[in-house]
């Protein structure tokens, strides 16, 4: 055995001593360049926002089983991160949302490519069996729809 170490001790605490609790995720930050455009985005993909919504610099977006997206202005992130700098785009992560069905994943895609949102990947059979298509939001960020996954369609 190593010199020090010690069944049961983490980084030089017992587990009786440290005072850290498990993570458990709430949701997601994005911060926008305009409240208004994001905010008719979200709605448009079917997310419940409040009437009114949008109007000051930031937003909470319920998303059930207790998770959110918050929107926030970029003079309000500056405002307490002043090393808060835009991602590269396309970005690397995606914000992935289930679809009822097969169907509405294209009807969704084409509705949002019809407003003027670009399409980042149109409706496909995915090999692990669900139908999915990519949007981008008005900043770039990739939002993805699932339909429920359909075994006798994974390859």
């Amino acid at each position: 055995m190593p010199q020090g170490w010690c069944p049961g001790k983490v980084g030089g605490v017992t587990p009786k001593e440290s005072i850290r609790s498990p993570a458990s995720f709430i949701g997601v930050h994005l911060t926008v360049k305009d409240m208004p455009t994001a905010v008719e985005f979200y709605r448009r993909l079917g997310l419940d926002v409040d009437v009114g919504a949008g109007a000051g610099p930031h937003l909470e977006i319920d998303v059930g089983s207790g998770g959110h997206i918050a929107l926030s202005t970029i003079e309000l992130t500056k405002s307490y991160d002043p090393g808060w700098r835009p991602t590269n785009l396309p970005p690397g992560s995606v914000l992935q949302f289930r679809l009822d069905s097969r169907e509405a994943v294209d009807a969704l895609y084409g509705d949002l490519t019809a407003a003027g949102y670009h399409g980042h990947l149109a409706p496909f059979d995915a090999f692990w069996g669900n139908r999915y298509a990519e949007v981008d939001d008005p900043d770039g960020n990739i939002v993805g729809f699932h339909s429920p996954t359909d075994p006798t369609k994974r390859s």
